[in-house]
This record gives structure tokens, sequence and C-alpha cells, in this order.
């Protein structure tokens, strides 16, 4: 009987040993617009966002970092709350209405006359050196004519862990929808 003693103190133990903790993350974006008019003015300008897409490794419930040049951890603890693609959208949409007062920005489509937009993500992920990385392409029609361009951040993260990623990440997101606000200013 005192031989068990050990294994049920030892089984104890482990069964008191503390689960990783899960924490769920979520986008940042700059200062939400509060008001929504049901009406659009015809003379106002629109802007419809209609698709953010991201690759397979980007589109799971884990935050992604890069370990070494070939290899990508996907974690299992550090989820987004909600899918990375709808996050990206949500707050391109609140990012790209502060920039652009006075235009509508919607991921609906607002009538005939709209600009367009779609953007694929290939990279919104941590890297094993110290960087976040935000890149991927986007597509804006204006009038029939097609602007098409590629971005590539690499922006250092002045802190360790997730917490400090994920708002590097977003900083990176919003440089990249002020670039997309610019080229959307400059074709009206």
């Amino acid at each position: 009987m005192m031989r068990w003693i050990p294994v049920a103190l030892a089984l104890a133990l482990t069964a008191c040993s503390s689960t990783p903790e899960t924490n769920y993350y979520q986008l940042p974006a700059g200062n939400r617009l509060a008001t929504v008019s049901s009406q659009v003015d015809a003379g106002r300008p629109t802007v419809w966002v209609e698709h953010v897409s991201v690759p397979d490794y980007l589109a799971g419930n884990g935050v992604v970092y890069q370990s070494s040049d070939v290899q990508y951890v996907i974690a299992s603890n550090n989820l987004w709350a909600s899918p990375l693609d709808q996050q990206l959208q949500q707050t391109l949409l609140a990012n790209l209405s502060q920039a652009l007062p006075g235009s509508l920005v919607s991921a609906s489509p607002l009538g005939q006359q709209q600009d367009k937009l779609n953007v694929n993500v290939t990279g919104f992920h941590g890297r094993y050196d110290g960087q976040a990385i935000v890149s991927g392409e986007w597509v804006l029609e204006h009038q029939g004519k097609i602007e098409k361009r590629s971005f590539a951040l690499t922006m250092p993260q002045n802190e360790d862990g997730y917490d400090a990623l994920v708002r590097t990440l977003a900083k990176g997101w919003q440089q990249e929808a002020n670039e997309i606000a610019n080229a959307i200013r400059n074709n009206q």
C-alpha cells in the first residue's frame, strides 16, 4: 500500500499543474466611427471594400510566428478573437473611413459609381528577428481604370510578446490603409 503513495502523489501533482492560458487578440482600429448615415448622397465619393483575403496559413485561429527562414509556427494558445480576414476588413474600413473624411467606405456595394477595392494579404506575422511582417497587394478599380500595388512592410517590434506583435501588425496595417487612402484621393 505504501508503494502507491508516491504514484498517487505524482498523479495529484500532475493533475494540479496548470494548463497554458489561452489568449485572444483583436486588432485595434483607429478611432472607430460612431455614427453611420443611412442615406448616401449621390455626389459623395464611395469606396466598396469588396474583399480582404489571407492565405491558408494565416486563415486559422492561431497568431503566426516565423521561427526561421523556412519555418512558421501557428500558435495554439494565442488566438485571433475572430477570423483574421474579417478583422483585417473591419479595421481597413475603419482606417479608410478615418483617412477619407467625406467619403463613404463600406463592405457592401453602394451603387453604380463607386471605387472597388480588393486586398490580398500574403504576410501578417511576427518574425524570429523581432520584426513584424505585413505584405500583400491591393487592386483599386476607379471608373474603369485599375491600379494594382504590392506592399511589403517590415516593422520592428518594440517589445517582446504577442500583445506587442499584434499592436505592431495593426500599426503596419493602418500604415497600408493610409497608402490606399492616398491612392483613392489621387483618383477622385
